[in-house]
């Protein structure tokens, strides 16, 4: 290697040194942390199965605003901001919660569809809510409007540099050598082994890590998100979604009732039920979140397997006319792919074995900060100047 080349491999040891060591710990906070939420689903379904499920009837389902009426005139229940309603006769009705006046949220609720019965509150809702808001924005007040969500960014954008510089540095001349690449040599020890298990383990989770910050990214920053909708959407698509969302800060048209007063479910449910003819599994309606009347609607087909294949309504809860439909069958491949941001992101998008490969990476990411600190301090250590042997006169004295 010629002396460029040398000093090119230095500069990126200390990019790649200096990054890691910067963001080490928050790094493996947020690994740890997505690593934990890989299973919710299932988790949340085995351990709430019992109140999951009702026994069928004869009798109708109540319709939704008579549901959530009877709901909320149980004492200290408060609003309903969204209800998930489910074609299977045997499904629970899954009501959900606005926010309070101090800006706090209760949970769910499982609802009888039959009676409006309560039939409990999902366990594991709160802790899986914290470590997600930890993973996201990192318990840091605000939410997605504070410095949380740049923070995880910023890290995200750092791993990147690390996986770039790392791997060109562990380049092997025989790069045609799958051994080289992929098998640690267990060996060594001391640095030795840290160095191995650091760059062969790195290469084997790299295309994983750049899946997820690739994707991360989409939830860190508008202009990363709007960038990828202008690249992989249609172009009357592209435009529409980067336009700002005023629907909820438009003034109240003359005569139109306040959500929190007028505004229900029942009409929207009809509608979606004529529109969806039978084709869905599941529907969750959620009132506008502010003044407005128009009720944004989720509906996952019966054969759809990731929770982000759904089709997006919007329908007037008043005269009951769809305002706009978005059909998940009718994307280009690029918005199908935007729809998926999250499935993708956490390895759902290649069903259970995927969401495991993307799981083990993440919880491998503590490896490679303990490592990396370890090769840090010993080639420090290697570079500290050798101390005289004591009684050992100095050149002069």
């Amino acid at each position: 290697m010629n002396r460029v080349g040398h000093t090119i491999k230095a500069v990126l040891h200390q990019v790649h040194s200096i990054a890691g060591l910067v963001l080490a710990l928050l790094l493996a906070l947020i690994a740890l942390t997505g690593s934990i939420m890989s299973f919710e689903d299932e988790i949340g379904d085995y351990l709430n199965s019992g109140i999951m499920q009702v026994a069928p009837r004869q009798t109708p389902a109540l319709m939704p605003d008579e549901l959530v009426a009877r709901l909320q005139a149980m004492p200290d229940i408060g609003k309903v901001a969204s209800v998930t309603l489910s074609s299977d006769p045997s499904a629970a009705v899954r009501a959900r919660f606005g926010r309070d006046e101090q800006g706090a949220r209760r949970g769910s609720l499982y609802v009888d569809p039959y009676d409006a019965r309560v039939l409990g509150a999902p366990r594991g809702e709160e802790f899986f809510v914290t470590v997600r808001q930890l993973h996201r924005w990192l318990l840091i007040p605000g939410e997605a409007k504070g410095w949380g969500r740049p923070i995880t960014g910023i890290a995200a954008l750092g791993l990147i540099v690390m996986l770039i510089t790392g791997l060109v540095l562990r380049w092997p001349r025989r790069a045609t050598s799958v051994k080289m690449w992929l098998k640690p040599n267990l060996g060594l020890s001391g640095r030795g082994l840290h160095r191995s298990l650091h760059a062969v383990i790195g290469t084997w989770v790299l295309p994983v890590y750049l899946v997820m910050t690739l994707t991360g990214l989409w939830y860190s920053f508008d202009w990363y998100k709007d960038g990828v909708v202008w690249l992989l959407s249609r172009p009357h698509v592209a435009t529409a979604k980067m336009q700002p969302k005023m629907a909820a800060k438009a003034p109240r048209a003359a005569g139109r009732p306040e959500a929190d007063q007028s505004v229900g479910f029942d009409r929207a449910w009809t509608t979606i039920q004529r529109e969806e003819a039978g084709r869905f599994s599941k529907v969750l309606l959620a009132l506008p979140n502010g003044p407005g009347t128009v009720i944004r609607i989720r509906s996952w087909p019966k054969d759809s397997t990731l929770d982000t294949t759904r089709d997006e309504f919007r329908i007037d809860a008043i005269t009951g006319q769809v305002i706009s439909a978005e059909r998940y069958a009718d994307k280009s491949l690029g918005e199908k792919i935007i729809a998926n941001v999250l499935d993708i992101h956490r390895g759902a998008f290649l069903g259970w074995p995927g969401k495991l490969a993307f799981m083990i990476a993440a919880a491998l990411m503590p490896l490679f900060s303990v490592t990396g600190i370890l090769l840090y301090l010993s080639r420090r250590k290697l570079r500290r100047p050798a101390q005289p042997p004591l009684g050992k006169l100095v050149p002069g004295e």
